[in-house]
């Protein structure tokens, strides 16, 4: 194949009228061809994808660009800042020899610009506005799930989550649920407990366990309130950008659980509150998972 076979096969390949997200340029033989660009339909970004590499391949900058231009395009983005390093997308980039030689080599008209950034922080820790999530709303299923529970004990903690709901007893936090299991399993909590089922002392001290295990994890700093509205993942700034919510997890980063725990979560709010919309001309909201 010439040069130039290559360069018309690939850019009829990726060639569209929809609106697209830029990648970057096909090459050969270390040649870049300008007019050989790699995109993706900004329409087909709901599916899902994998930014692979070693280790200073390139994989935070091809984030970057990714958010950066569906922002621009009005599509709002959710990114987990492991390392700290994604956040600069927050300030306008300061041009230099190789920045221009390289936009130069692959034929793009680039203009350095900031993109519109809310930090978020898992309760507090770390810049950013507080992420959390109260007991009560993440239910008792996804608590099993995080938990590992088995069916028994999942039955029991629903158990549990009902009384709470039929005494109007709000389950805000870790210390609120562990007293609630703690007052179930005590002589006169069995009492209340017995109209609609037991809750054996060995499959309570069970889940009570599991509970400190995860409130070592720091998972208290997640549950409560206030708690983290959806629609605050789904905006727009003045001149119509979508705005990137970038979650700071460098500080909890040797603390997997906790992440977990929140993802899980967001995920099923989400599921439960956007209905299914199928292929749109954009996306409503773009995810980034590190």
């Amino acid at each position: 194949m010439t040069a130039e076979e290559f360069s018309t096969r690939i850019a009829a390949a990726y060639a569209t009228d929809a609106s697209v997200v830029d990648v970057g340029r096909a090459m050969l033989d270390d040649t870049v061809y300008p007019q050989a660009a790699i995109q993706i339909p900004t329409a087909m970004c709901n599916r899902h994808g994998l930014i692979a590499g070693a280790t200073g391949t390139g994989k935070t900058v091809t984030l970057q660009l990714l958010a950066e231009q569906l922002s621009a395009q009005g599509v709002p983005v959710f990114a987990a800042d492991i390392k700290g390093d994604l956040s600069g997308i927050v300030e306008a980039a300061q041009p230099n020899e190789k920045i221009t030689a390289r936009v130069t080599e692959m034929g793009i008209d680039y203009t350095p610009a900031g993109a519109p950034v809310q930090f978020w922080a898992l309760g507090g820790q770390g810049p950013g506005v507080p992420v959390r999530a109260s007991i009560g709303s993440f239910g008792p299923q996804l608590l099993a799930k995080v938990l590992d529970a088995n069916e028994t004990q999942t039955s029991s903690l629903a158990l549990v989550f009902y009384y709470a709901d039929k005494q109007g007893l709000p389950l805000l936090d870790l210390a609120d649920l562990i007293e609630l299991l703690k007052y179930l399993t005590s002589d006169e909590g069995k009492a209340e407990l017995k109209s609609i089922g037991g809750l054996s002392s060995q499959t309570a001290g069970v889940l009570l366990r599991k509970l400190v295990e995860l409130d070592l994890q720091d998972a208290e700093l997640f549950f409560g309130e206030p708690e983290l509205s959806i629609d605050s993942l789904l905006r727009t700034d003045t001149e119509g950008r979508g705005v990137v919510s970038c979650l700071e997890l460098a500080e909890v980063q040797d603390r997997p659980k906790l992440f977990s725990t929140f993802l899980m979560w967001l995920l099923a709010e989400l599921y439960e509150q956007l209905p299914e919309a199928g292929d749109l001309d954009k996306p409503k909201l773009v995810f980034f998972f590190d």
